[in-house]
């Protein structure tokens, strides 16, 4: 089972708890449409806020299968929109995560393209600055590189770097079985917190 696969069997929520890490991303970061799913590698774009040539760019850049993370700085413009889908779905790009605005929520939900952004807006952009490619970023308070994994959903966003995907799958995988025994037990009549207190006591 590759790395996407892995991901997309668990909820932001379990892989940001499993991780041991500050891999969550601020809460203000939420998907543009409703039932949006993120999963994929990081192709990392320094932008700036109000311009949106740095994306026009980073679609020709970025290899198919990843996830655009650009970081405008949180600025309310709507830098991307619908056109820019169409032109991201044609090269193979699956998502973008962007600390700033975007725009055309219907008409990119009706693509099927899921954007996670830090707000809604229709202020125009301009286009002056071409953007640095494959750069550190910040989104959402977490800094993310190019090749971190990028997940996220209903709940929120985490970016689990590289090298600690499989470490963090594994733990998610004995979270979720751990919980399915606690759900057993709850629907068996036992107590949240009978069920908590015996599991502190087994240093779990």
């Amino acid at each position: 089972m590759n790395t996407n696969d892995r991901a997309r069997g668990h909820s932001s929520a379990t892989l940001s708890e499993a991780s041991g890490l500050p891999v969550a991303l601020s809460p203000r970061i939420r998907s543009l449409w409703a039932g949006a799913r993120l999963c994929g590698p990081a192709f990392t774009v320094q932008g700036a806020g109000g311009d949106n040539l740095a994306l026009h760019h980073a679609i020709l850049h970025a290899p198919p299968g990843s996830v655009l993370v650009a970081d405008v700085g949180g600025a309310r413009f709507g830098h991307w929109g619908e056109i820019l889908t169409v032109a991201a779905q044609h090269r193979g790009i699956i998502g973008l995560l962007i600390d700033g605005g975007a725009r055309d929520a219907t008409e990119t939900e009706a693509l099927g393209f899921p954007v996670f952004s830090r707000n809604n807006s229709i202020l125009g952009t301009r286009k002056d600055f071409r953007g640095v490619f494959g750069c550190p970023v910040k989104v959402g308070g977490i800094t993310i590189h190019s090749g971190d994994l990028v997940v996220g959903d209903v709940d929120g966003v985490v970016a689990l770097p590289a090298p600690d995907t499989e470490r963090i799958f594994d733990r998610a995988d004995a979270r979720v079985t751990h919980e399915r025994e606690l759900m057993k037990r709850l629907r068996e009549g036992r107590s949240t917190l009978d069920l908590y207190n015996n599991f502190e006591a087994a240093g779990r």
